[in-house]
């Protein structure tokens, strides 16, 4: 009978423990997105930062460490390859559709996105990124068009999302391209109510007024993206400040709980660039916001849920090209992107054309790279970085290197490119591949991210999390 009594209180207990677990919602949802940042994107970075730290291994991102990883598939509707829009769809629909398309199904219709979900039952909804807000992935949570280069278009719907925070820095079609006498979309925003801060000085003096908010970059800033996390300075916009805003907005007034979308949008142009360190710095910048969320989570355990994964994979990275060997650390010497790097011989192509030399050349690579200081060059390095200067210097017309989101100066992409070979990285390609993309999971619904996963499984995990 005592057995009978015990098995049937230790049978209770269970039900009622798993009642309460399977009870527990998310109220607040992270979506983290790493734009491009596949497996060994995270893998390289922790590599590198565990070489600058002067061990073999690797130093924990904080996301790393979450309970739960594991793996998705990217592919899109129309290819084994996807494009953002179609990867971002994927993450933010649950459905494939073809490439380039922006929140809409293979045949252009309008699909549901998680956010507008979390926003139709009632909470408060953030889109947060580091490049334009109507850039691809932030685009597919919150408009519906078929092509991704309609960017005043998907400007437009933003405030028919009526979310509550947007941010990013800023946006590349203010004006309808073909049609002058439509309205400006900041004159759109203006009527439904939204408020623009523009840097984050300008956020914290209007953050207590606002209804709804869009934080951008100062004026004159680039309207395509905030600076390299490599680049940047004190004064601009990072994700570190957007995740401040973020947070702080979204839990103003009433505490609906929320749903924030947050990309780290820039380590897809490192490595769309093939530059090793940017991208790697992105990751770690990236981490940097995670790791303010991460703090939100500690306050509130039992109802958040992140969730950190990528679109796709960009540059096919390799880490090692033959040789056992890495050699990360020697990408600490890099104190710059390629494009900065592209920039400063501009800059010293327009000062010096007729009176330029390999010496003053040498002296500005050395002092950005570290090149025969910091890291070795060996005579056949330096002779044939010699000769892309005398090719480029000479001619009046300049090749430029390009690739996704860059035009660079040759001799920047050779320096870049030399700066990889040194660290023993490789790349594929200029563009996107079809390797699997990391997930990491933390909070309530965290196991439900468990095992292979396809990246229209990610949303709809999140849907069941939250209760959406």
């Amino acid at each position: 009978m005592r057995k009978k009594i015990s098995f049937f209180i230790v049978s209770f207990c269970f039900v009622m423990i798993s009642s309460v677990c399977s009870a527990q919602t998310a109220k607040y949802v992270f979506f983290i997105i790493g734009d491009g940042m596949g497996v060994n994107q995270v893998n390289g970075t922790e590599m590198y930062m565990g070489e600058k730290d002067g061990k073999i291994g690797t130093e924990a991102l904080r996301f790393t460490k979450f309970p739960t990883v594991s793996m998705a598939t990217t592919f899109s509707a129309t290819n084994s390859v996807t494009d953002s829009a179609a990867g971002g769809t994927a993450l933010s629909t649950g459905s494939k559709t073809h490439n380039l398309a922006v929140g809409v199904d293979v045949d252009n219709k309008p699909l549901v996105t998680i956010a507008e979900r979390a926003k139709n039952v009632g909470y408060k909804v953030g889109i947060a990124t580091t490049v334009s807000i109507d850039h691809a992935t932030p685009a597919v949570f919150y408009a519906h068009q078929p092509q991704r280069s309609m960017y005043y278009q998907i400007a437009t719907e933003l405030p028919k999302s009526n979310f509550d925070f947007f941010a990013g820095s800023g946006f590349i079609q203010p004006t309808d391209p073909k049609d002058k006498s439509l309205p400006t979309i900041y004159s759109l925003f203006d009527k439904a109510n939204y408020t623009v801060a523009k840097g984050y000085t300008d956020y914290l003096s209007k953050m207590d007024q606002a209804e709804k908010m869009i934080l951008i970059q100062e004026d004159g800033a680039d309207n395509h993206s905030c600076p390299y996390a490599i680049d940047s300075k004190p004064s601009d916009l990072n994700i570190s400040k957007i995740t401040d805003a973020a947070l702080s907005f979204l839990q103003k007034g009433e505490d609906k709980g929320f749903f924030l979308m947050l990309e780290g949008g820039k380590i897809d142009w490192a490595c769309h660039s093939n530059d090793a360190a940017t991208a790697f710095n992105e990751v770690m910048d990236m981490n940097k916001g995670v790791e303010k969320i991460y703090q939100f989570y500690l306050q509130h355990p039992t109802e958040t849920l992140i969730v950190i994964t990528a679109d796709h994979e960009t540059g096919g990275l390799a880490l090692g090209t033959g040789k056992y060997e890495l050699n990360l650390k020697a990408l600490a010497s890099q104190k710059l992107s390629q494009e900065e790097l592209s920039n400063k011989i501009k800059a010293f192509r327009k000062k010096n054309y007729k009176t330029a030399t390999w010496k003053a050349m040498k002296a500005l690579l050395s002092e950005n790279l570290g090149f025969w200081n910091e890291v070795s060059l060996s005579k056949e390095q330096t002779s044939a970085l010699k000769e892309v200067y005398k090719s480029s210097f000479s001619n009046k017309t300049v090749k430029f290197a390009e690739s996704m989101y860059a035009k660079d100066e040759p001799l920047a992409a050779a320096a870049i490119k030399m700066m990889n070979s040194i660290a023993y990285v490789g790349w594929a390609s200029h563009g996107h591949s079809d390797g699997y993309v990391p997930v990491y999971a933390i909070g309530v619904g965290a196991e439900l991210f468990q095992g292979k996963l396809d990246n229209t499984d990610i949303p709809k995990k999140i849907i069941q999390a939250a209760k959406y």
